[in-house]
């Protein structure tokens, strides 16, 4: 375990709804979650930020001096640094100097377990260093520079910018062939069935806990950020018999990096063309408003602000029942539920249901009985209210998801 020491810069211009100590406090949970041991945290007031070691330079050789006398490991700023900044202090410190967004990527290095999270990794990686190579080469000997150095990184290799230019190429490719792929996996859901619910939210906000205890299913959880990063995708049936879909997806975080954004934009495919949001929320943590505003920031950047959205506050079970009726004044139209108790489910899933209304429309079919695979489809799409044998057809009165029924309407029969 690394001995870390945190930099929180404050300035004083900057106006902004996280206080430094909320920023300090974060970025502290950030690196324990990547296994780092935090010995000191300081928080720096500046007037404006010093492009030569981005604090003054008497902060920087007193931060020098706590490493010397505490045997630090590591320095994390919680901010982005340039090359230059970065090589600056490490000249001064004389130890191992990062910044937030590599201590993310190094976050989700661990993390990735499939081949499409890891070359995402990667690419983010490149993408990151790629700006901030000095001369004609350099010894990528901590690709990503993050603590510990995981994932696809972790390998002594001599790049200079063309070959790290042809990779970055390469890892695009790859990415635009497994996202095509994903979307034939997608086309074929729609076809069969199936209204997709995205589960989105704050990193840690208890995604993956509601997933599992929605469908019975085992995604791995853990009580910190960025526990999950591949998307997962499980099945549910409604109390009619309607089955739908719900995908967990990466968490979201307070000014994560446009870039990581564009690189993970494979990872929120599921979310970009779910059919409805299930946005939750952790009503237990003090900045629950400003995580509800980090996540609709990111949705804005990803184009879907517009879908349907039901928002759900997650974690009552840490709050008094006094506490829970004020949070629900304070977030119009939100259902909360306890996702490790499993409390009041039957409201979240009644929302649910009252939601697809607004997808799902009743249409009057008539279709031959030699059709008994589209007939199959349409059970298994939607909710079948009538169905009637005729001579040489069957007539059927089903809701079905308006996005399904304009992909499979050139197969049916409809009755105006």
């Amino acid at each position: 375990m690394e001995r870390a020491l945190l930099v929180t810069l404050n300035l004083k211009d900057k106006k902004t709804p996280w206080k430094p100590e909320e920023k300090a406090s974060e970025l502290a949970e950030l690196a324990a979650s990547n296994g780092a041991a935090v010995e000191e945290e300081l928080i720096v007031t500046r007037d404006k930020i010093s492009p030569v070691y981005f604090i003054g330079k008497g902060k920087v050789q007193e931060i020098a001096e706590i490493c010397a006398q505490g045997n630090i490991d590591v320095v994390i700023f919680n901010n982005d640094l340039t090359g230059t900044q970065q090589k600056n202090l490490e000249d001064i410190i004389a130890v191992k100097v990062i910044d937030r967004t590599q201590l993310i990527l190094d976050i989700f290095a661990r993390r990735a377990r499939s081949n499409e999270g890891k070359i995402q990794v990667e690419l983010a990686q490149l993408l990151y260093l790629l700006p901030r190579l000095t001369g004609k080469g350099i010894l990528l000997s901590r690709l990503g520079g993050g603590i510990g150095t995981r994932g696809p990184g972790e390998q002594k290799l001599e790049l200079d910018r063309r070959k790290i230019g042809e990779r970055i190429t390469k890892l695009k490719r790859d990415l635009e062939s497994l996202s095509l792929q994903r979307a034939t996996r997608r086309k074929q859901r729609a076809k069969f069935s199936l209204l997709t619910i995205a589960i989105i939210g704050y990193t840690n906000s208890g995604k993956s806990t509601l997933l599992n205890a929605l469908t019975g299913s085992e995604v791995y959880t853990r009580d910190r950020l960025f526990s999950t990063l591949d998307p997962t995708i499980r099945s549910y049936v409604l109390p009619n018999n309607q089955k739908i879909l719900f995908a967990d997806t990466v968490g979201f975080l307070n000014e994560l990096p446009h870039h990581l954004i564009e690189s993970f934009k494979a990872t929120l495919e599921e979310a970009v063309h779910a059919d409805i949001l299930l946005h939750l929320i952790d009503i237990s943590h003090p900045k629950a408003k400003e995580m509800e505003k980090a996540v609709y920031d990111v949705l804005k950047e990803l184009e879907i602000s517009e879908k349907p959205v039901i928002t759900v506050l997650n974690k009552i079970d840490k709050i008094e029942n006094n506490e829970i009726e004020r949070f629900a004044r304070e977030f119009y139209n939100a259902v909360p539920i306890s996702a490790i108790e499993k409390k009041n489910f039957e409201g979240l899933i009644d929302r649910i249901v009252l939601y697809l209304n607004k997808v799902i429309k009743l249409y009057k079919i008539t279709l031959p009985q030699s059709q008994a695979r589209v007939i199959s489809m349409l059970h298994e799409a939607g909710h079948v209210v009538k169905k009637e044998y005729r001579e040489k057809d069957v007539y059927l009165e089903v809701e079905l998801p308006i996005s399904f029924y304009e992909k499979v309407k050139k197969e049916i029969r409809v009755i105006k």
